[in-house]
């Protein structure tokens, strides 16, 4: 099974630019996306059906806001919407779908970058989502988590870290949140396969050359539990896919 983790910022607007054509060249089997700012019915889903896809969507309350979605070309056995914590399933953060013994989720974590109350909300949404998952873990072994951490783990993953150690997405509590979570019997896929530094998944767009110069941050991930570790075949980043301000992240992975 391949599959993709992509915050397209906006699938209305990834659609203008190009990702149906994109999705119809096969690029996964299970395509996951975050912060799609769209409701089901404000794109025409014949469009992925056509292409041979099932659509499931879990929107935020606020219109044109957050919201997650997965595309996928394999029937799942069952789908979750949310995760049962009130103030993330307001913002659409979260769905699951079950593929036989493997639940694969994908998730959209918040952003801290508008300030302290967001901050604030990111740090409580990252201790419940902790505890939620650790839980999970125990009933369901087999799981492979997906989506945009708004978190960039280590130096290697940040093009200036130095300049970056005060911005949200890099600070100390955010890093510290990520090695515990690692540490806790998940595999950071694309590290399992790459160690080299200057591949990222994001890149901002207030500097219009920054994604030119290579001058981005690796915060989309797709870490599985260590007991699908045996099964990872290879991982990959796609810079060159350009529908949004990240790019899609693979996984491939015998199930």
């Amino acid at each position: 099974m391949r599959i993709v983790s992509y915050n397209v910022n906006g699938i209305r607007a990834a659609i203008k630019k190009g990702f149906i054509e994109w999705l119809k060249t096969n690029p996964a089997d299970v395509i996951c996306v975050q912060e799609t700012k769209a409701v089901k019915d404000d794109v025409d889903h014949k469009l992925f059906s056509d292409l041979g896809y099932y659509n499931y969507w879990y929107s935020a309350k606020k219109r044109g806001y957050s919201g997650v979605a997965v595309f996928t070309k394999i029937k799942p056995d069952h789908v979750e919407y949310g995760n049962g914590h009130g103030p993330s399933d307001d913002e659409g953060r979260v769905i699951q779908l079950d593929f036989g013994d493997v639940r694969l989720i994908n998730a959209y974590f918040p952003s801290g970058t508008s300030g302290e109350e967001r901050q604030g909300f990111k740090y409580k949404w990252l201790d419940e989502f902790y505890s939620w998952v650790t839980k999970l873990k125990k009933k369901k072994p087999k799981l492979i988590l997906c989506g945009d951490y708004n978190i960039a783990h280590h130096e290697i993953d940040i093009h200036d870290p130095k300049g970056n150690k005060k911005s949200s997405g890099f600070l100390p509590e955010e890093r510290e949140w990520m090695t515990k979570f690692l540490d806790n019997g998940w595999v950071d896929t694309f590290r399992k396969f790459h160690a080299e530094p200057h591949r990222y998944s994001w890149w901002s767009q207030r500097f219009p050359t920054v994604r030119l110069q290579n001058k981005g941050w690796r915060i989309d991930y797709i870490t599985v539990t260590t007991s699908l570790e045996k099964n990872l075949k290879d991982a990959e980043i796609y810079p060159d896919v350009k529908h949004s301000d990240h790019c899609p992240v693979f996984l491939d992975v015998k199930l």
